[in-house]
């Protein structure tokens, strides 16, 4: 993880510099001659969102007292290896909830009346989808 913080500091050094570079290259083009602000205020923000990314990732890693098993040169796979939680491996639901969305965007895009049947097809799927194993041959 500290490779990895030390990167995005130095992608914040880059964006800087380009964003310094793109003012300069403004101002000297013989067609322009006067800062650009959109390119330039986008640069600017994408050089603190990027510090500010970088700074909270180091805060972070230093509030865990600790290098995480991926740093250590002799850690292993399985040490970094945490529970992620429970899936249900056989779940029809997310399929028809992601095509509940599919339907919802394409309402949007195409008419309203396609996105109302979505919503119903989504909000069927998620209430499935949250009670899967509180029915059925996999109630506990």
């Amino acid at each position: 993880m500290k490779t990895n913080i030390n990167l995005l500091w130095v992608l914040t050094g880059f964006f800087g510099l380009v964003t310094v570079t793109y003012v300069i290259w403004s101002l000297v083009d013989p067609n322009h001659g006067r800062i650009e602000w959109a390119g330039t205020f986008m640069l600017a923000l994408s050089t603190l969102l990027v510090a500010f990314i970088a700074f909270y990732l180091g805060k972070v890693h230093g509030a865990q007292g600790a290098e995480l098993p991926e740093d250590r040169l002799d850690g292993n796979i399985d040490d970094g290896d945490p529970e992620l939680g429970f899936f249900s491996p056989w779940s029809w639901w997310p399929i028809f909830l992601a095509a509940s969305c599919a339907l919802l965007f394409l309402g949007l895009a195409v008419g309203p009346w396609i996105a109302f049947i979505g919503l119903g097809i989504g909000v069927i799927s998620l209430v499935g989808w949250v009670y899967e194993y509180y029915r059925g041959m996999f109630a506990r």
